[in-house]
């Protein structure tokens, strides 16, 4: 899901007619994904070895099989070729899953849904911090993050907004972009979910006299 240069102006338009009527700064990031996900992939790998293992336990007859096949003569299985026979198998294991875990889309779905949640909210607060945060003179930049991927987003507020404005003011922010989104048209909503927050932020923090754009309109995409 890419936005076009026409859709990006979009969301900088609204951006911008959100702003005209209040004193608050309107950030908004949109970027494909908030983590590569490796751990996950990791962690999967460890179970996939962990549950050969316990195959192996249950079912020992492949491996009595396979060393009579390879040696005979002997009356019996020694333990040194059973840890042998149990490494190689891991090994197999392991390269196994390295290589189907490298499709991002495959870690991507076998993320647990909290799990990208967090991550999502993470990267917002970092990107919120970084971009955002205490940049404005009344403390009033709100951001709007939107994490492809994941199909999450997140607003956070500065801190003089944050005290007047309750996090549940930002439901219908959120349901105008969710809509659109899962339709495939992220652009369209992320610009009705500017729109909305800019009426939060004119309610709150109605544009006075002298007031300056202190942030950057465009969408920002990472």
């Amino acid at each position: 899901m890419r936005m076009t240069a026409a859709e990006r102006d979009s969301v900088t338009a609204a951006v911008t007619a959100a702003e005209a009527g209040t004193d608050g700064e309107i950030v908004t990031v949109v970027a494909r994904s908030s983590d590569a996900y490796h751990d996950v992939a990791l962690h999967w790998t460890m179970l996939a070895m962990l549950l050969a293992i316990a195959l192996l336990a249950a079912f020992p007859l492949p491996i009595e099989r396979l060393h009579q096949w390879l040696d005979p003569w002997a009356p019996a299985v020694p333990i040194n070729a059973v840890l042998t026979i149990a490494l190689f198998v891991l090994v197999i294991v392991f390269l196994v899953c390295r290589v189907v875990f490298a499709w991002r889309p495959l870690r991507l779905a076998l993320t647990p849904r909290a799990t990208k949640a967090r991550r999502v909210r993470a990267r917002a607060l970092a990107i919120f911090r970084a971009a955002a945060e205490k940049r404005t003179i009344g403390a009033t930049g709100v951001l709007l993050y939107l994490s492809l991927d994941e199909h999450r987003a997140e607003i956070i507020a500065d801190a003089a907004i944050h005290d007047r404005v309750p996090d549940a003011t930002w439901g219908a922010a959120m349901a105008a972009l969710i809509g659109p989104l899962k339709q495939g048209r992220a652009a369209e909503g992320m610009a009705a979910a500017v729109t909305q927050i800019g009426l939060v932020l004119a309610e709150h923090f109605p544009r006075t006299p002298g007031d300056t754009n202190e942030l950057p309109d465009r969408l920002i995409t990472l």
